[in-house]
């Protein structure tokens, strides 16, 4: 699983990824190198964050 977040909701798509694998989800702050078209998946502003399960 691996969820796009924005400042805001990075604390929601930690908290999602917990409740559903039971891991501690990998965050990555996302860089002017990755895309930044990337939008987040709760309220469409651009995303900052990868969060996803490390497996």
């Amino acid at each position: 699983m691996k969820l796009m977040a924005c400042q805001e909701h990075v604390e929601l798509a930690m908290e999602m990824i917990i409740d559903e694998k039971e891991v501690a989800p990998n965050i990555e702050i996302l860089t002017k190198d990755q895309d930044l078209s990337t939008v987040c998946e709760f309220c469409q502003n651009e995303a900052k964050y990868s969060v996803s399960n490390q497996q």
